[in-house]
């Protein structure tokens, strides 16, 4: 049979602290023939007697003396990471490691995390932003966003809110060049374009056409891999572009930028938050998913609705 050396020795330690192999068993939850079969089977392992037992007393043995004065130390050091381990479950401090794509999420992270801090000011976030898509398992992420299809099988993930995609310019532009009234015309307009920080293409529009979603290749008269810089660019009046609800929609509501082609917004992409098993969570990663869930599942500050579309377009 084979032996249970960590039960086998607490029995033993504990044994000798109380002088009893019936209170050991107690401490420990055992019944008292577990506990005598594993004290036996330690000293079968050892091939040493560690207890001289009578029916009434027991009594450590020279090499019982010796191993006790070994293994005590670093029993008590190991339940003692045991329970430094099960604390910081618990507690909400600690390192918190999230990642998140660069491009669109810079708004929805510097809420979270500034709006975090505040309630938990012990936790130390750690938030990495990068459009590739690593190994997060091999990274030791906690929490993970992603924009796009549900993440790779292996993870939890919740779908948060939709991405919308909006044709925009701002009311200087408009002023100077008009806005056009369906898509051939952008040909005829200055558009911007993104250029994808992982791959360097260029990224066509996705547009709406019908019930389809479509590219819509437009020549650029600015193009970049910033997606901030991109917005400040169709903002101070030198194109139409395209950006996301949860990029612009603030500068859409004050009058800084309006939408047009409103039939061609889409949102058929979406913002996604996935982590591991919740059940093997510290507490100050389920705390920050809990926040995260609660702000976004209410989406309507990243979101514009039809109506307010068509309202704000006229």
């Amino acid at each position: 049979m084979a032996i249970n050396e960590l039960r086998s020795i607490a029995t033993f330690v504990k044994a000798a602290e109380l002088g009893s192999l019936r209170k050991a068993a107690a401490a420990q939850g055992l019944s008292p023939q577990a506990a005598s079969q594993a004290l036996a089977q330690l000293e079968h392992h050892l091939g040493v007697r560690l207890f001289h037992r009578t029916t009434r007393s027991m009594a450590l043995t020279q090499e019982g003396q010796q191993f006790l004065d070994t293994v005590q130390p670093a029993l008590q050091g190991l339940n003692r990471a045991l329970q430094t381990a099960k604390r910081s479950r618990e507690e909400i401090a600690g390192p918190l490691r999230i990642v998140g794509p660069h491009s669109t999420f810079r708004p929805v992270i510097t809420s979270l995390v500034n709006e975090f801090c505040e309630r938990y000011p012990d936790v130390q976030p750690d938030v990495q932003l990068d459009d590739r898509i690593g190994n997060w398992v091999e990274e030791r992420v906690d929490v993970g966003f992603r924009v796009g299809a549900s993440p790779k099988e292996g993870v939890i993930a919740r779908r948060l809110l939709p991405l919308q995609m909006i044709i925009c310019a701002s009311p200087a532009y408009l002023a100077k060049h008009g806005a056009p009234d369906n898509l051939d015309a952008l040909g005829s307009h200055r558009c911007s374009a993104f250029r994808h920080p992982s791959t360097g293409r260029v990224v066509p529009w996705h547009i709406k056409v019908g019930e389809s979603i479509v590219d819509q290749h437009v020549v650029p008269s600015f193009c970049t891999n910033d997606e901030q810089l991109e917005l400040q660019t169709a903002l101070a009046g030198h194109v139409i572009a395209q950006v996301s609800g949860i990029t612009a929609a603030a500068y859409f509501r004050s009058g800084q930028l309006v939408p047009l082609l409103i039939d061609h917004t889409v949102n058929h992409v979406s913002l996604w938050i996935y982590y591991g098993s919740r059940d093997s969570q510290p507490a100050r990663a389920r705390a920050f998913i809990d926040l995260a869930i609660q702000r976004l599942s209410n989406y309507s500050e990243y979101v514009l609705s039809t109506a307010e579309l068509n309202s704000l377009a006229q």
